[in-house]
């Protein structure tokens, strides 16, 4: 196996077991030795990649992403760009409601604001950006979304709400399902970018 591949599994591994020990057990009954142990790596390798538990937070979009690259794949290509924009988020959302403490996203939120590094949440590269990216594009040329707007304006203004969506869900103290309320939400939100006519 190519290093940087066998690079990322590992760092995928101590993710994958991170988030799932944070939400099983909470984040503050978590130690990285519960997380060395559930991902079967080492002390070494788990400070190679993080200075410590808090470092981790940041990985969620890592964990976002990868369930962007799944429902990527399991998308019919030649689907109506709203539906697309409909199930990417209600899929995410589901995961949310099911592997994802309202805690930790309001952590993660938290992180967010006040770092002076990298906001995951808005960093262009992440596949999310480039997902939707792909399907507002492909919706405009096909005729199913306004172009009077350009693609970026509509990618950061779904973007958007989205997060404004999650960052509800966390004020309330997830006393709804996120992914239901969505459901109703996001069709009325996407009405906005339908063409005239």
């Amino acid at each position: 196996m190519p290093r940087k591949s066998s690079q990322r599994n590992t760092k995928g591994k101590i993710v994958s077991a991170a988030w799932k020990l944070f939400y099983e057990q909470g984040y503050d009954n978590t130690t990285v030795e519960d997380i060395i142990f559930e991902s079967g790596t080492s002390k070494g390798s788990f400070y190679h990649y993080f200075e410590g538990k808090d470092a981790l937070l940041g990985s969620l979009s890592l964990i976002f992403d990868e369930k962007y690259e799944a429902l990527r794949r399991e998308m019919d290509p030649e689907g109506n760009a709203v539906d697309k924009l409909i199930y990417i988020n209600r899929e995410l959302f589901a995961m949310i409601d099911n592997q994802v403490s309202v805690e930790l996203l309001a952590r993660l939120f938290s992180t967010q604001l006040t770092t002076r590094g990298e906001k995951h949440l808005l960093d262009r590269n992440r596949t999310y950006f480039k997902l939707v990216q792909q399907i507002v594009r492909q919706g405009q040329e096909r005729g199913e979304l306004r172009t009077d707007i350009t693609a970026n304006e509509i990618v950061n203004d779904y973007a958007m709400f989205e997060r404004a969506l999650m960052y509800d869900w966390c004020l309330s103290g997830g006393e709804y399902a996120l992914a239901r309320y969505a459901g109703r939400m996001m069709p009325a939100f996407l009405r906005g970018y339908l063409p005239e006519g």
